[in-house]
């Protein structure tokens, strides 16, 4: 039961992942698992798969070896659920029995003393499908070099379209997004240059962060048009790595510094401020390193069901360390009300502070839990959706910051009357009731 459940879970974290497939050279040295998924894509009506192995070694070379119940084989996850059942309920023994499965081939095709195979599989079964492979003999180790290719025909020009059915719209997406972020570029450039007078560092910080956003949105349309056309990046894979490297170690580190108050509350960074900021930075970077090995070596690797744990929980950790500033920011204006005598200027200031928390938390929890339910309910064909809505409250949250944060010649903060102090300090008697 064990190994069923090892199985599904290998076989579901795949679906689950947001790789996409191209032209994929694959080494498996001294492989004994029984479950190997390779490449995830989504089949139109006119799809092919191109699969090649070579340096076929099994460590056992006994004639007699059942080698039927090795090979390659397609399955969508609805039907993997079924063969579950199915290997469960003792109907079969090897998931390449199962007629719920689309054999591609096993090494019982292999002549005495070949050591490679190869297969052109025409694809009429419009659907999202996982290459696999299954090696239902026990102890059994495999060694080989594999490589696949999965595309479909565009139906009146027969051209390759090597991006999933669900995801080839992406290129078009990222392009758009990318413009947007240039316009939004532009129009923050201009914001400054009207206020330049009120301008703090951190403005010029926040247009850095929008410049590498839409540095690398480019990128990744770059990355995935030439993925579309030709199954291969072409080296923008790279450029996209590392602008979503610096991307997200500014974006966590604008996060932390406008949660600390910096250049609004204070000029300078504390202590224990600093000390996130020498934790996220660092994480960040693990993070990074481990999202690059996830796509890059795919699910056949035997060490990525690690990486992509690891690149979680640093993904959490970072998520919770950027909130504890604001958290600070908010306690300290909370006191600093009750002895400065600027309790409008203080309620203000502690109101947007409280603001930027909650859209934050909103932004790293709430829309990661949408765009992992829309990958999962929807169809395979509308996959791209989920990065429609991620990249959307993305861009959501970066014109909230400007907005909220923006340089201000007439600081509202500044401009309070006897009566609003006297207001604003009865409502600063309520907040030791609010707790975070």
């Amino acid at each position: 039961m064990a190994s069923r459940f090892l199985l599904f879970s290998l076989f579901t974290s795949l679906l689950l992942s947001f790789s996409l497939a191209e032209i994929h050279f694959s080494e498996i040295r001294s492989d004994d698992r029984q479950i190997i998924p390779f490449d995830e894509f989504g089949f139109t009506h006119f799809g092919q798969l191109e699969l090649n192995v070579t340096n076929i070694h099994l460590a056992n070379t006994n004639p007699d070896l059942d080698r039927s119940k090795i090979g390659f084989f397609l399955c969508t996850r609805d039907s993997w659920l079924h063969v579950i059942n199915q290997l469960e309920d003792g109907e079969i023994t090897c998931a390449l029995q199962s007629d719920l499965i689309k054999p591609v081939f096993t090494f019982k095709e292999l002549i005495k003393d070949q050591t490679s195979l190869s297969k052109t599989l025409t694809h009429n079964d419009a659907d999202q499908y996982t290459l696999v492979f299954a090696n239902c003999l026990t102890s059994l180790k495999v060694s080989m070099d594999v490589k696949s290719a999965m595309y479909n025909l565009d139906k009146g020009s027969k051209a390759r379209d090597y991006l999933s059915a669900g995801k080839t719209m992406l290129p078009r997406v990222y392009y758009l997004l990318s413009l947007i972020y240039f316009g939004l570029a532009g129009v923050w450039i201009y914001v400054l240059y009207k206020k330049r007078l009120t301008v703090y560092r951190i403005h010029f910080f926040m247009l850095a962060v929008v410049i590498l956003k839409t540095m690398n949105l480019l990128c990744e349309a770059e990355d995935k048009s030439y993925i579309k056309r030709t199954g291969y990046a072409h080296g923008w894979d790279v450029l996209f790595y590392i602008f979503s490297f610096l991307k997200g170690i500014t974006l966590f580190t604008l996060i932390v510094l406008i949660g600390t108050g910096w250049s609004f509350l204070k000029p300078y960074l504390q202590g224990k401020e600093k000390k996130v900021l020498m934790i996220v930075i660092p994480l960040q970077v693990v993070a990074n390193i481990a999202q690059v090995v996830i796509d890059e070596t795919g699910p056949y690797g035997q060490d990525w069901i690690t990486w992509k744990q690891v690149f979680l929980l640093v993904d959490v950790v970072c998520c919770c360390a950027v909130l504890f500033p604001i958290v600070w920011s908010i306690k300290n204006l909370r006191e600093a009300a009750r002895t400065d005598g600027k309790a409008a200027v203080n309620l203000m200031k502690l109101t947007l502070f409280r603001q930027y928390y909650i859209v934050v938390i909103c932004y790293i929890y709430f829309t990661r839990v949408v765009v992992y339910a829309l990958e999962t309910i929807t169809s395979y064909k509308y996959l791209w959706t989920s990065v429609v809505a991620g990249e959307l409250a993305t861009l959501a949250f970066y014109v909230f910051t400007g907005y909220k944060f923006k340089p201000e010649a007439h600081n509202p903060y500044f401009v309070v009357d006897d009566e609003e102090e006297e207001a604003a300090a009865e409502a600063l008697k309520l907040e030791d009731e609010f707790e975070l």
